[in-house]
């Protein structure tokens, strides 16, 4: 049975995740604050924890930046009000492994959760690699075999994202969703624009592309691990 931990002083918004996660036959334990929760991280092993940003003793990202660098491995998603872009970068560079803006649905954080624990390997550094590139999340620069190659801020979330979540296959509207913030008026068109721009940058000529768009469905990013 999955094991979960919370990490919520909202206690409406506690309780209901713990009646849907029993519902949905998960083992769970339920703390307020960020001492507490690294307690539990630090004795018991969890497969996903579930991290709200603001806890009143201190942030989501200070306790997650505190568990990385004691060599926590557990893959973490982080709840928020906040919906900037910057807000997202901030979560992701302190290591969350996926980010989910206040008021969700059950049913998406759901599918979050499962996603997680589907993932072979967890990403607890700043480097992704695949295909012979290397995106370095706190530095925030994307290169191949040394060499540097510029994006916009956009193009590096949407590839961040992407290299985050591996072989997985996303709607356009789920990417717009999670990569640019609530507020923006971006489109399908907006998104279709920045995939053609940033696979001019990281294809090569002579191999498919690493995006791969399934008409009617949505896109996938593949890991190349079958290369």
């Amino acid at each position: 049975m999955p094991r979960l931990l919370i990490i919520e002083d909202d206690e409406n918004l506690a309780l209901t995740m713990q009646d849907w996660f029993k519902s949905q036959n998960m083992d769970l334990e339920l703390v307020k604050t960020g001492r507490e929760g690294m307690e539990k991280l630090l004795v018991y092993s969890y497969d996903v924890v579930i991290m709200d940003w603001g806890l009143p003793d201190t942030s989501g990202v200070e306790l997650l930046k505190d568990f990385r660098a004691r060599g926590g491995n557990t893959p973490v998603l982080m709840l928020t009000g906040r919906s900037a872009v910057d807000d997202k970068e901030i979560g992701f560079d302190s290591g969350a492994d996926d980010y989910l803006t206040k008021p969700f649905s059950l049913r998406e954080l759901s599918a979050r959760i499962k996603a997680l624990m589907r993932r072979p390997d967890v990403i607890v550094s700043g480097l992704l690699k695949g295909h012979g590139i290397e995106l370095d999340v706190a530095a925030r620069k994307l290169t191949r075999n040394g060499e540097d190659i510029a994006l916009q801020p956009l193009e590096f979330s949407l590839l961040e994202f992407f290299m985050r979540h591996p072989d997985q296959v996303f709607t356009t509207d789920a990417l717009l969703n999670r990569v640019w913030p609530n507020d923006s008026d971006a489109s399908v068109d907006t998104l279709r624009t920045c995939i053609k721009k940033l696979r001019r940058k990281i294809d090569l000529p002579d191999q498919d592309s690493m995006i791969t768009n399934l008409p009617g469905v949505g896109y996938r990013f593949d890991s190349g691990k079958s290369q």
